[in-house]
């Protein structure tokens, strides 16, 4: 992999490290745009699964006190359930198509909530948000916007959702790393892996950006923090659509 690749994917993972640290998303769906432009989909599955594991498992290590490890376990639930029914398909969808998914994803942010009426702290609902976040997130590499409608209508504060979604991200990216592994070794014979130092390279960048992320989030009121996040995924949506129809 040439050098300017790899430090366009360092300087990614810190610049989408930060944002995931404030918002608790839109730093993946970002990271995943870049990785598909510069490599196999199998392989940037596999690539992002990893930075994103670390990324997440760092912030959830850094709110550690407003984790709700009930509402973890209901969740692990629903991606254990995913998780087998997604080693019975076979499918890798094309780059337009993933672009196409990266785009429409954020805009589910601005269907009406009172339509769904989820909350992730509720049983059932963990367990849905479970089975159809790890399984989206493993088919389209991202799901953070989904996740999100199983949290609006909860009655977290900003600290226990970024605590909570990140635990529960780090599961559906280790799905996601189990299942994509099979097709990125198959790739890899005809195009060479990323080498093993960017990723050792890019965890210690993750955390950084991290940490820096988490200290704007402890500055930012309720408010804000999601008057943000819905104008900041939305943008990101739309440059993926477009990127969709021109690659169509």
């Amino acid at each position: 992999m040439p050098l300017p690749i790899i430090a366009l994917i360092l300087c990614t993972t810190l610049g989408t490290s930060f944002l995931s640290g404030i918002f608790g998303m839109a730093g993946g769906l970002i990271l995943m745009g870049v990785l598909i432009a510069v490599m196999p989909v199998s392989q940037a599955m596999i690539v992002h699964g990893v930075i994103q594991m670390f990324a997440n498992g760092w912030r959830a290590f850094l709110l550690r006190d407003h984790i709700k490890w009930t509402l973890i376990v209901r969740y692990s639930a629903g991606a254990s359930t995913a998780f087998v029914g997604l080693l019975f398909v076979s499918w890798t969808p094309d780059k337009h198509l993933l672009y196409l998914f990266l785009g429409l994803i954020p805009m589910i942010i601005w269907l009406p909530r009172q339509f769904f009426h989820l909350d992730i702290s509720r049983r059932n609902d963990a367990l849905l948000a479970g089975l159809v976040v790890s399984g989206l997130n493993t088919i389209a590499g991202v799901a953070g916007p989904v996740l999100d409608i199983f949290f609006v209508q909860s009655e977290m504060t900003r600290k226990e959702i970024v605590a909570n979604k990140s635990f529960t991200q780090l599961i559906a990216h280790l799905v996601k790393i189990v299942v994509w592994t099979g097709p990125a070794i198959a790739a890899a014979k005809q195009t060479p892996p990323p080498p093993l130092w960017l990723f050792i390279t890019a965890i210690p960048i993750t955390m950084l950006g991290t940490w820096l992320g988490g200290r704007v989030l402890h500055h930012m009121n309720d408010v804000n923090f999601k008057r943000y996040m819905k104008w900041l995924v939305t943008a990101i949506g739309v440059v993926f659509l477009g990127r969709a129809v021109a690659l169509w």
